[in-house]
């Protein structure tokens, strides 16, 4: 995440703000942080790729530390 922070405005219904106030003090975390998370998850899910990063990232992983178990099932 950016260290620069910028203000911005905005409107929401009373619920949806009250839910993700619920949400930052149940997991302990600061209101930004989760307005913030919710910012880029959005970006991400509606970004080019369908595919999310991490689950991109943990295909990866699987195809370099499993290869080999991949090429025997194949055959």
């Amino acid at each position: 995440m950016s260290a620069t922070r910028e203000k911005f405005s905005t409107q929401v219904s009373h619920d949806a703000l009250n839910a993700v106030r619920e949400l930052a003090k149940k997991e302990g975390r600061q209101f930004q942080a989760v307005v913030e998370e919710a910012f880029l998850d959005v970006v991400e899910k509606h970004s080019k790729s369908k595919a999310r990063a991490h689950v991109l990232a943990a295909h990866r992983a699987s195809m370099d530390r499993y290869a080999a178990v991949y090429r025997k099932l194949a055959e």
